[in-house]
């Protein structure tokens, strides 16, 4: 992933052209505003290697990435809560033939899932990526894959194990 700014299209081009010199076959981008869904079609074009769109919070930046060419977006459960909202980027995804990683942070978990489970605990990450991972197959999509992260290294290999138990979906840390 970069650290850029995405929006600095040069800036960004070049950590991605280093990441692919040193072995990257896909990188992925912040998207936290807008700026940085216009710089998209200027970075895919150029980037040699397949990009992700690591969306922040608004399903209209999704919607901007997936028209700029993004080859996968990343969407985390605690960012976009509006299932209409989902709804909308995963028919979009869809008819682009673009993949989407269900990625859940324990950092940002929904309030209420953590208060239910009383914590950001291996059973509450799992849970918010499952029940995103069935709003996108209410919508017939299937192109998912699924990551769970949280601070704590044991934690987070306990919510892995509980992610493979629970579906055949691939599981990753990146991309």
């Amino acid at each position: 992933m970069t650290i850029t700014k995405t929006e600095d299209v040069g800036a960004t081009l070049i950590q991605v052209h280093a990441l692919a010199t040193q072995g990257a076959d896909i990188v992925r981008v912040a998207v936290p505003h807008e700026g940085d869904a216009r710089a998209l079609p200027a970075i895919v074009a150029q980037a040699g290697v397949p990009i992700v769109a690591d969306i922040h919070f608004s399903y209209r930046l999704a919607l901007m990435a997936l028209e700029a060419g993004v080859q996968g977006l990343r969407l985390n459960p605690g960012n976009i809560r509006d299932t209409g909202q989902i709804r909308t980027v995963v028919r979009e995804a869809a008819a682009r033939k673009v993949p989407i990683r269900v990625g859940a942070n324990a950092g940002s978990l929904d309030r209420a899932l953590v208060a239910r489970h009383g914590g950001p605990t291996p059973e509450a990450l799992v849970e918010s990526a499952l029940t995103e991972v069935r709003i996108l197959e209410d919508e017939g999509f299937s192109d998912i894959k699924i990551s769970v992260k949280h601070q704590n290294v044991a934690q987070m290999i306990a919510a892995y194990r509980l992610l493979a138990a629970s579906t055949d979906y691939p599981h990753c840390t990146s991309g």
